[in-house]
């Protein structure tokens, strides 16, 4: 813990998921209740975490809710990221390792399959987008996606304009964000679960 930090699988696997999340709804975390464990003898910090996430409220509405379980200690399952949001509208449905395909599924509608630069993917994926559609596009090119674009902002500043508004990139804030998250986790589950506020 002295050169870790305070989270195990919460800081090494949980705080992507967290990123996720509040990327792809632009939600902010209000408050979490965590149960951190640790399964393997000796281990100084959690490899197991079950953490119910509650979002502020945006114009009125309920606020969102959300799980995330994040674990160093679940045979068979390689890395497992995924996502799955619902609304009033519909679900949508992303998994990490087939990353090239978002399913949607609009109410009373048939479930849909959204390809990486396919039909409907629209003009900020395709500006992200290194291949044709039916190739493998993942992990990897999305290291080189974040670092582009850091490099475009970097070129903007340096001549002392701003940056292309579709520039995306983490920032030092979302990093923060991380940090952050798993104190709250820590400290929540340190009181048996209870709910903290970010």
């Amino acid at each position: 813990p002295a050169r870790s930090g305070a989270g195990g699988s919460t800081g090494d696997i949980g705080t992507h998921a967290y990123n996720l999340a509040a990327f792809v709804t632009g939600l902010r975390l209000e408050s979490l209740a965590a149960d951190l464990d640790t399964f393997v003898e000796g281990r100084r910090l959690d490899d197991n975490a079950h953490v119910l996430l509650r979002f502020e409220a945006v114009g009125g509405e309920k606020p969102a809710k959300g799980m995330l379980w994040c674990s160093q200690v679940a045979p068979g399952n390689e890395n497992g990221l995924k996502i799955r949001v619902y609304g009033d509208r519909g679900g949508l449905e992303w998994v990490q390792a087939d990353p090239n395909y978002l399913w949607f599924t609009p109410f009373g509608e048939p479930k849909r399959l959204l390809t990486r630069a396919g039909a409907g993917a629209g003009p900020a994926a395709a500006r992200v987008s290194r291949i044709p559609s039916g190739h493998p596009e993942g992990y990897l090119e999305a290291f080189a996606t974040i670092y582009t674009e850091a490099a475009r902002a970097i070129n903007a500043k340096k001549k002392g304009i701003p940056a292309d508004g579709a520039v995306l990139y983490p920032t030092v804030d979302d990093g923060l964000d991380g940090v952050a998250f798993v104190q709250a986790c820590v400290a929540s589950s340190r009181k048996n679960g209870a709910w903290v506020r970010l």
